[in-house]
C-alpha cells in the first residue's frame, strides 16, 4: 500500500470540512446555538451524532469495498465523487423539520444532527471516503473532525457573523474538492 500514514484521516478531515460550510447541518448549528444557547451542550450533541451516522456510514462503504471487485469499485467511487461534486453547488436550506423537542440543548442536538446527516452529502461522502480507505475509524475520526471544524465556529459565534460567510465561495471550492477527488481516484486506476 503506497498511502501514506493517516492520508484517510486528513483527506476525510479536509474534505467534510469543506462540504460542510454553507450545509444544512451547519444552517442547524446556527438555529440550535440561537434557540438554546448553550455551545457545550450543542457541540456534544453534533459530536455524538456525528461520531453515530458516520461510523454506520463508513461501515456500510467497507462493506460495499468487500463486495465489489476493485476495479468497479473504483470507478463507482469516482463517479460518486463527480456526482458529490456537482450536487455540491445546490445551495441547501434548513428543510423544515419540525419542531425541536424541548428537552435540552444536548439531545435536540445529537437527534436533529443525526436525522440531518442522513443522506447527507458528508454522509455519502464518508461512505465513499470508507470505501477508497482502510482502516475506516480513521474515515470516521477524519470526518466528524471535519464536522466539528465547520460547526463549531458557527455554534460559537453564532447569527453574529452568519451573514457575512461567502456561502456561494464555499459551494464552488467544495464542488472543486470532490470533482478533483474524482478524478484522481480515476486517474490512479489508469495510471
Amino acid at each position: 500500500m503506497d498511502e501514506l500514514p493517516l492520508q484517510a484521516l486528513l483527506l476525510s478531515t479536509g474534505t467534510v470540512a469543506v462540504a460542510e460550510i454553507g450545509d444544512k447541518t451547519q444552517l442547524l448549528a446556527l438555529l440550535l446555538a440561537a434557540r438554546f444557547r448553550k455551545p457545550w451542550p450543542i457541540m456534544a450533541g453534533i459530536l455524538v451524532a456525528t461520531l453515530l451516522n458516520h461510523a454506520l456510514a463508513a461501515w456500510v462503504g467497507a462493506l460495499a469495498a468487500q463486495w465489489l471487485h476493485p476495479e468497479t469499485m473504483r470507478w463507482i467511487v469516482a463517479a460518486s465523487f463527480l456526482a458529490v461534486a456537482i450536487w455540491a453547488l445546490k445551495p441547501d436550506t434548513l428543510d423544515d423539520t419540525g419542531r425541536l423537542p424541548a428537552r435540552g440543548a444536548f439531545v435536540a442536538t445529537a437527534i436533529a444532527f443525526f436525522l440531518a446527516e442522513i443522506g447527507d452529502k458528508t454522509q455519502v461522502a464518508t461512505v465513499l471516503l470508507a470505501a477508497k480507505y482502510a482502516p475506516f475509524w480513521e474515515v470516521v475520526a477524519g470526518t466528524t473532525a471535519g464536522m466539528m471544524l465547520a460547526n463549531v465556529p458557527v455554534v460559537l459565534l453564532g447569527a453574529r457573523f452568519a451573514d457575512r460567510l461567502p456561502l456561494h465561495l464555499a459551494r464552488y471550492v467544495a464542488a472543486a474538492v470532490f470533482a478533483t477527488l474524482g478524478a484522481w481516484v480515476a486517474w490512479r486506476g489508469l495510471a
